[in-house]
């Protein structure tokens, strides 16, 4: 391929805002004097790491150390090769590039040619909508309220009956079979390659910045002995699993909203209508369940760093749209944002809710919404005969887990009542019940995984710092591991060597405690990394982020204050779970025999102890 011109590539990049770029996939927010801040998106993460500074056209991530120029950006996020980067980022200034052989503009590949076959598909299908074979593809869209000018705003076409008629207006236009093929536009059969779509309407679907890299298409005749839903399949540009639909045209409202919303329906024509509505944050997936890889690419829209964006989903009210809002309701702890769900009047979808009842309505489906945590109760203690006590007892036992899974310390307590009240029980008997569910999530795995100490299969998920739950007793120990693996070799190592002596409660970090307790001589440099390399999968990366991570305190000195005093608080954990032993065993066993009088003596001894650490 032509080589462009040194000159060039710096002109290109010099009239390129490398924000601009960056600001389509990632919603950036000021981070001091000429620095701009946002989610990663080369990782995931909770908090913003990855900044951009416009001025040196540059950007960097503190939590991954992915960095670079605008070309690096586009070619890592787009994965194009460098002159493609440089000549897409050229059209986008309307800047002619020159090459070193002093030829015009050499034509593009790869990946290149697959986003040129898509966006010429898409001309052609909107074209045909104006046919008069187009006159089902019309009707249909008229029936669900779609107007000429709707149809134009989303790019919605008609793709014609027939075997191969896009595929000779694109072979015309100078593409290829096979870049037609890689493209998902024509399949190959017995007969040859054929239309994948054909007889049906089509809406394009783009990703992020607006390019068209797939098709979805409707079924119109009883004769199609396809799905009624067709989507283009998986190329190189479109991973169904990482798309969605409207993002392209919800991504700038998202981003401005007050508070930032993303309302997720289920269809292409849901979104229509939402958008014609008003509600224009609505996106859909594409023919597949709603999943994590969304929720990364909604994240970085949203700039969701915080509780204050929502999330809405709508489903429709039969058990097929519940299922869905249950399953979506599984991945509610990768938002940081509140998830709500909102389930329209009759069970209608958006559409036949616009249809039915106007504009409004569907504007008024976000004022009926119900956070998802009270949906997903609901939606267990439906199984329940709540008139009886055995099913007041039964739905407890099956709620409690929801609303022990509730992150927010403050939210928590509220729920507890919602369920109360739900049930018709006591808050009291509901608090303990979640208190005992939330317990119970972090002592029944420490069996298991004593069970199967060093028998972890290959592919299990790595555990990360991110998946630990937020209690008090998780973050004490972790803090504590990361204190002494920072700063282990300047502890006293009696104290130390006593502080890792007895099991954690949560298994990960019960694991890192072993290997750190087993380490031998901790005042050896070294010895920390020796250590994590030690940790069992799947629970080496999470001792690696321990060792990495950065000790909350405001020097050396208040860090190793601080790793001292959490190493005291696992002393006295631990001396309190001996002293509260003591008195039970105390209290079965004879004072004036041989044993009560060993107990009081050991209690003795451990109530020195405890004043000893607790006045260090």
């Amino acid at each position: 391929m032509p080589r462009i011109l040194q000159a060039d590539v710096e002109e290109v990049k010099t009239r390129t805002n490398i924000a601009d770029i960056v600001g389509e996939r990632v919603a950036l927010k000021s981070a001091g004097v000429g620095s701009l801040k946002g989610l990663c998106p080369f990782h995931d993460e909770k908090s913003p790491s990855f900044h951009v500074r416009p001025q040196v056209g540059y950007y960097h991530c503190f939590g991954c150390g992915a960095s670079g120029d605008v070309y690096s950006f586009l070619r890592e996020m787009d994965h194009v090769s460098f002159t493609e980067a440089v000549e897409r980022l050229a059209a986008r200034v309307g800047y002619s590039l020159h090459y070193a052989d002093g030829g015009a503009a050499p034509e593009t590949s790869g990946r290149s040619r697959l986003y040129a076959a898509n966006t010429a598909a898409g001309e052609y299908f909107r074209a045909q909508l104006l046919s008069a074979e187009a006159e089902s593809a019309r009707r249909f869209l008229g029936e669900r309220g779609f107007d000429a000018g709707a149809a134009a705003h989303f790019g919605v076409g008609y793709a014609p009956r027939g075997w191969d008629n896009m595929l000779k207006a694109l072979t015309a236009k100078g593409f290829t079979r096979d870049e037609l093929t890689a493209a998902g536009l024509v399949s190959a059969g017995q007969r040859g390659v054929y239309d994948r779509f054909r007889g049906r309407v089509v809406w394009p679907i783009r990703d992020v910045t607006g390019q068209t890299i797939g098709f979805g298409a409707r079924k119109l005749y009883d004769d199609d002995q396809g799905p009624k839903y067709l989507n283009t399949p998986e190329t190189p540009i479109y991973k169904k699993a990482q798309v969605l639909y409207g993002l392209d045209l919800a991504k700038r409202d998202i981003s401005r909203g007050d508070p930032r919303r993303v309302v997720v329906v289920e269809g292409y024509t849901d979104v229509m209508a939402c958008h014609l509505a008003g509600v224009t944050t609505a996106i859909a997936t594409c023919g597949t369940a709603f999943g994590a890889d969304h929720i990364k690419v909604l994240r970085r829209v949203m700039g969701d760093d915080s509780a204050a964006g929502e999330v809405v989903f709508t489903f429709d009210g039969d058990e097929a749209g519940q299922k869905a809002a249950l399953r979506a309701f599984s991945e509610d702890s990768r938002f940081t944002a509140q998830t709500f769900v909102a389930v329209a009047p009759d069970g209608l979808d958006p559409c036949d809710l616009r249809l039915q009842r106007g504009d409004a309505a569907v504007r008024g489906l976000m004022d009926a919404k119900v956070p998802m945590f009270e949906f997903a109760i609901d939606r267990k203690l439906a199984g329940f005969d709540l008139s009886t006590v055995e099913g007041q007892v039964g739905a407890l036992r099956a709620a409690a887990p929801i609303v022990a899974e509730i992150r927010d310390e403050l939210l928590r307590p509220g729920y507890e009542r919602v369920l109360a009240r739900r049930l018709g029980m006591d808050p009291t008997a509901v608090h303990q019940r979640v208190v005992r569910a939330a317990r119970g999530e972090r002592e029944q795995p420490v069996l298991r995984a004593r069970e199967t100490a060093d028998a972890a299969p290959q592919g299990a998920t790595r555990v990360r710092l991110a998946d630990l739950p937020r209690t008090p007793e998780v973050a004490l120990e972790r803090d504590a591991l990361m204190g002494v693996l920072q700063y282990g070799h300047r502890l006293e190592q009696a104290s130390l060597a006593r502080a890792l002596s007895e099991s954690f409660r949560h298994p990960a970090l019960d694991a890192v405690r072993e290997a750190v307790a087993a380490a031998g001589d901790r005042t050896r440099v070294g010895w920390a990394t020796t250590a994590a390399d030690a940790v069992r999968e799947p629970y080496r990366a999470l001792a690696g982020e321990l060792l990495m991570m950065p000790f909350p305190a405001r020097d050396e000195e208040g860090a190793l204050a601080s790793a001292a005093d959490l190493c005291r608080r696992l002393i006295l954990r631990s001396i309190e779970r001996e002293k509260h032993e003591l008195l039970g065993a105390v209290q079965r066993v004879p004072a004036d025999s041989d044993g009560g009088r060993a107990l009081r003596m050991r209690l003795r001894d451990v109530d020195a102890e405890r004043m000893r650490f607790t006045e260090s």
